[in-house]
């Protein structure tokens, strides 16, 4: 098994979901917290570990934490999605202005990226391996996105999107390509640092990335940046295992690297990949689960739901293999049920305005947490 950790944006608010920034109070308070640009949600991230039972408790601990301090605050509590669903979008809330880097992402985007996401880091110690995890991750990200979305509304509206976040992130540098090699992507991310489209190291906001301790020199993970904010640590864990697995089939057989396995033209298979996969991108942050794709393979078209299907198939022997396929069980539930978007899209659907909608979720997320805490993680919190 291969090593896993979460870093998490979520979001302060109050029960009637107006988001409210409190990061100040919460990283003063809290251990294990930091800030990000705007002040309105909080991040934490777990340790690396191998087990799934333990990395369910490990992301959950801090939440009970944070919820418990933000009942000290006031009527304060936390809520589920990955944009400013009620409103707030037109200005932003610094958090630390003396900060200079802050500055560069409020004057170049705004409200743009003041979000809320999962990024799921998983352990690969050969740099090389690593590249090539990126090169296949990288043209499924789209799956995992359908999957994790949950930011349907905007300032109060339905945007259109499943995944508005997803939809007006500024993903950069624009151009990022298919990495060869370690070596490719130490000159590539020189390049981009003396041409002044990175700022700096971390300034790589792309669907996947390779990172570590002092990138781009030495690299120890993989980091799925995609996903929305799952809120649902089961269906976090899920999605993480099918990454897991997938990751641990490439290990396996490195001829599912899409450089060598695609069937698209070699001269431009690997510009035609990037052009495949951006165009995914999109059509998974609209549509999601029911987004048509063009599978990298052989760029025949593909629902994003069948695709995921396939692929829990492909990688059940591996995950029973290694003894977590138990946790690969709750996608079944969100190809049938839907994620949290659509669920989110049929109530509005159905007559119940967005506000309502999500101050039904903020109830819905704190109950399972409580329920959570009760049943699994117990003696762990004490």
């Amino acid at each position: 098994m291969l090593s896993k950790g979460f870093e998490v944006e979520i979001y302060t608010s109050t029960p009637a979901g107006d988001i409210v920034g409190l990061s100040d109070k919460v990283v003063a308070a809290l251990d294990g917290f930091v800030r990000e640009p705007d002040s309105r949600n909080v991040e934490y991230t777990t340790p690396p570990c191998y087990r799934y039972e333990r990395l369910l408790c490990d992301l959950l601990r801090p939440r009970f934490r944070l919820r418990d301090y933000l009942k000290q605050l006031g009527n304060y509590t936390l809520i589920p999605g990955s944009t400013l669903s009620l409103g707030g979008s037109d200005r932003f809330h610094r958090s630390d202005p003396g900060n200079p880097y802050h500055s560069y992402i409020e004057q170049t985007y705004g409200t743009t990226v003041v979000t809320a996401s999962i990024h799921i880091n998983v352990g690969i110690s050969d740099p090389d391996v690593l590249l090539q995890a990126c090169r296949l991750v990288r043209v499924e990200a789209p799956l995992y996105l359908a999957l994790s979305a949950a930011s349907p509304f905007l300032d109060g509206k339905v945007t259109g999107y499943h995944s508005t976040r997803w939809g007006m992130f500024p993903k950069t540098p624009a151009h990022v390509p298919l990495f060869e090699s370690h070596a490719h992507f130490i000159r590539w991310t020189e390049q981009q640092l003396a041409a002044g489209t990175m700022q700096n190291v971390r300034h790589l906001w792309t669907s996947v990335r390779p990172n570590g301790d002092r990138r781009p020199y030495s690299l120890n993970r993989l980091e799925l940046r995609i996903c929305d904010l799952v809120v649902d640590p089961l269906a976090l864990l899920a999605i993480t295992a099918l990454l897991e697995a997938r990751l641990l089939q490439l290990i396996d057989n490195p001829l599912l690297d899409p450089l060598q396995m695609s069937e698209l033209p070699a001269a431009t298979r690997s510009q035609d990949l990037i052009a495949l996969t951006d165009a995914n991108e999109t059509a998974a942050a609209k549509l999601s689960l029911d987004a048509e794709l063009r599978h990298w393979q052989d760029g025949r078209p593909i629902q994003a739901r069948e695709w995921i299907e396939q692929l829990y198939e492909q990688v059940w022997d591996t995950a029973k293999k290694q003894g977590f396929s138990c946790f690969l069980l709750p996608l079944k539930k969100i190809l049938r049920e839907g994620n949290e978007a659509q669920r989110w899209l049929r109530l509005s659907e159905q007559g119940m305005d967005v506000r309502s909608v999500m101050q039904h979720a903020i109830q819905e997320t704190a109950a399972q947490e409580l329920a959570l805490q009760d049943d699994l993680c117990q003696p762990l919190v004490a």
